[in-house]
Order: C-alpha cells, then sequence, then structure tokens
C-alpha cells in the first residue's frame, strides 16, 4: 500500500530540491571563475604595520635591534632635591579622628594632609609646626 504524499509535503520537497541544485550551481560557477585560490586569500603585513597584499621584499638588508636596549617598564623617578621637612600652620586639626590640615607658609596657598603618626605630640590648631609630610594638597 502506498502512501499519499499531501501537497504541502510535496512543496517543501520540492523547495530543498531547487534549494540543492542553486547551491550546486553557485559552487559549480566559483570552480569556473578560477576566484578563491589561496594565493589571493593571503595578507602581509609591512614594518610599520599596514596590511598588505604584496609580499615583503626580502632582499633589503633590516635593521639590527639590541634587545636589551628597549625597555619594558617606566623609569625609576628621579630622587627630588626638596627637602620633606616643611613649615606651615595648623589649620584644621580633629584630635578624635587624628587627621588635620596645614597651610604651607612661605607665599604658597596650597593645603596639605596629614595623619597624627607623622605629626608631633604637642600639634594643635593654629599652631605653627615643622612636619615632615608628602606634598599631597588637598585643596
Amino acid at each position: 500500500m502506498a502512501k499519499s504524499i499531501s501537497s504541502n509535503k510535496r512543496e517543501l520537497e520540492k523547495k530543498k530540491q531547487s534549494k540543492r541544485l542553486e547551491k550546486q550551481k553557485r559552487k559549480e560557477e566559483r570552480k569556473a571563475s578560477g576566484g578563491g585560490s589561496l594565493d589571493d586569500m593571503i595578507a602581509y603585513v609591512d614594518e610599520n604595520g599596514r596590511i598588505t597584499d604584496t609580499p615583503p621584499d626580502l632582499t633589503t638588508k633590516k635593521e639590527e635591534i639590541d634587545a636589551d636596549q628597549i625597555a619594558v617598564s617606566t623609569p625609576r623617578k628621579e630622587a627630588e632635591e626638596e627637602s620633606p621637612v616643611r613649615q606651615g600652620q595648623v589649620e584644621f586639626f580633629n584630635v578624635s579622628k587624628g587627621f588635620g590640615f596645614i597651610r604651607e607658609a612661605g607665599g604658597k596657598a596650597e593645603r596639605y594632609f596629614f595623619h597624627i603618626s607623622s605629626a608631633p605630640a604637642t600639634i594643635t590648631e593654629g599652631k605653627k609646626s615643622l612636619l615632615n609630610w608628602n606634598a599631597d594638597p588637598k585643596g
């Protein structure tokens, strides 16, 4: 007993067959045109990092680079000649929290943060003091 195929199934089978035929035709056209060889797909990078389709000229003499001369890290910071001890007036000091601000003497209007660990025990607000503080202005 033969099975009957509905018209919808027939249409689906016809679409599948036509897609297969179209794919086969495209494949044959690509083969016939000859486009798509490996040499056409290769790209080269020149000495400046640009992508080109021409191979590099290997006959030219390349510049020798000493790998030891290449700096991989940042250079060391030069030692500051400025004295870390500065004079200023204590503008604000919170005893309970242990920090404050000093306005530097000498014409500069910058304020510097300090912590009690770097301050003498006799420090009070409004007092002029010599402190060893880092130049970290908090304006």
